[in-house]
């Protein structure tokens, strides 16, 4: 009989998720199947860190038992990405330092076959830039979750169309904080809030 492995992690069960994602890898189980219900595990706790059932200790229990579960999870996702697909630059703009949902995304889009250059949190502007002009990606994907980090983001996208490197360059923007209007305010190709969705997207973006 299969845990509830969303709730599991939801009650930070470390027993259960880990022994539960082994014993389905075992039983030849689909990776990303196993990330999509950790992600759904991953909702319900912000959601009660946004009603203040689950304050920052919880987040931060959470984050560390997902982050144990994808130690296990990442490696048989990168077996499975055969091909690389296209290119994706990630970052969290400056003045933001939150990775996890980043962090959940640049591990399926691995394993989906996209090769994936993390530039981590808090990144300035110049840095988005200069990455995009020396790696030449497809795909720039920004990952908010904080409202001040939406000027950071369109001082980049201005800055790519003044230097050229817009035309080519397919832009998502992902993040609890976002939306349609951030999209558009940003002049991106796609938004979204959740990751498989932005790997569909992504794929989408680039004619897959």
């Amino acid at each position: 009989m299969k845990e509830d492995l969303a709730q599991a992690l939801v009650d930070f069960n470390k027993n259960v998720v880990l022994g539960e994602i082994t014993r389905r890898l075992k039983d030849r189980q689909e990776p990303i199947e196993l990330i999509s219900e950790l992600q759904d595990g991953m909702a319900r706790i912000g959601q009660k860190f946004e009603t203040g059932d689950f304050f920052l200790s919880e987040l931060l229990m959470s984050a560390d038992l997902f982050s144990k579960a994808m130690q296990i999870l990442e490696p048989r996702l990168q077996d499975t990405a055969m091909d690389t697909i296209g290119t994706i630059v990630v970052g969290t703009p400056k003045g933001d330092i939150h990775d996890i949902g980043k962090n959940i995304f640049v591990t399926v889009a691995k394993g989906a076959g996209f090769e994936i250059h993390d530039l981590g949190v808090d990144v300035p502007v110049q840095d988005f830039v200069e990455s995009v002009e020396a790696i030449k990606p497809q795909i720039l994907g920004f990952s908010a979750l904080l409202t001040p980090s939406f000027e950071p983001m369109k001082e980049t996208v201005d800055l790519l169309i003044k230097k050229g490197l817009r035309e080519d360059l397919k832009i998502i923007v992902g993040g609890g904080v976002t939306t349609g209007t951030v999209k558009r305010y940003l002049g991106a190709d796609g938004q979204t809030t959740d990751v498989m969705d932005g790997i569909k997207q992504c794929k989408k973006l680039i004619g897959i």
